[in-house]
């Protein structure tokens, strides 16, 4: 992975990186804590490993399926897992109707694709540990894709955060009438999945959940996570749903400016229930 050479690099965590298909090797753009990537050349698993791991999380960062916001969605949750003594792993997947190698648009799936050959090259570990999916924004809504997959290893669960899940389904927008995505493929993703609607079996999450939403966030309307909650009640899902009056879209680990700065720790609490401790981490 080639950087843009800033000063500023030099004190960004270092991952292990594993590249799950050919292809020219990825960039950044920007400078560390806000790198971006928007041209994704190739899959790959940037890791963040712990010393005694009781578990790990495959994260999925957001960026609109346009772009991936590689630090402060990717990176800066990975070493927030860390601290609760999980092995990370960022996802860099490439974006549907991106161009491909032979300048065609990349297929709708592409993103599903790459994660499931970053899930393959997980169960090569022979340590087996138990597994939660972590997606925030257009992140959150590829968690909850993988959600619904049983491919080993299988997750435990999955944190869904600001995640646009289903209501960009043409079928259950919200608001109602808002246009289609291009390009067309990222349409057709989200066609293809609308994450917690009952009616589409395929695309209901089997394992727990837990979720974070603002309430007024414009970008991810709080429909997509009504929706979910709604499916989740008729179906028996264990769903954690937590809405926050002030936060705005993004807020990640940053915001500090409401309530919703307490989701990482309601989060963590989450986690405890369902992974065991093993002690320190490092």
């Amino acid at each position: 992975m080639q950087k843009d050479g800033s000063d500023a690099d030099d004190n960004a965590p270092r991952p292990d990186v594993a590249v799950l298909a050919e292809g020219p090797e990825n960039r950044l753009s920007g400078q560390w804590p806000d790198r971006m990537m928007r041209r994704i050349e190739r899959p790959e698993l940037h890791s963040f490993r712990v010393s005694q791991p009781r578990g790990q999380a495959m994260i999925y960062a957001g960026g609109g399926y346009l772009e991936l916001v590689y630090d402060k969605e990717g990176i800066e949750i990975a070493r927030w897992l860390n601290g609760l003594g999980l092995d990370a792993h960022v996802m860099i997947h490439r974006l549907p109707g991106a161009p491909g190698p032979d300048g065609a648009p990349l297929p709708f799936d592409i993103a599903l694709r790459d994660a499931l050959a970053g899930l393959d090259h997980l169960a090569q570990d022979e340590r087996s540990l138990p597994l939660i999916h972590v997606g925030l924004s257009s992140g959150g809504h590829l968690a909850g894709v993988m959600a619904c997959q049983t491919n080993a290893p299988s997750a435990v669960g999955a944190i869904i955060a600001y995640g646009p899940i289903n209501a960009n389904h043409r079928e259950y927008k919200a608001p109602a009438g808002k246009p289609d995505y291009p390009p067309a493929e990222k349409q057709a993703f989200y066609d293809a999945w609308p994450v917690g609607i009952r009616a589409h079996p395929h695309a209901m999450p089997k394992v727990p959940l837990f979720m974070a939403y603002a309430l007024h966030d414009r970008s991810v309307p709080v429909d997509h996570a009504l929706n979910l909650a709604r499916s989740a009640a008729e179906t028996g899902l264990d769903a954690d749903l937590h809405i926050f009056g002030c936060a705005p879209h993004g807020f990640a680990l940053r915001d500090h400016g409401g309530t919703h700065d307490a989701w990482p720790g309601l989060a963590n609490a989450w986690i405890d229930r369902l992974l065991p401790s093993v002690g320190a981490v490092g």
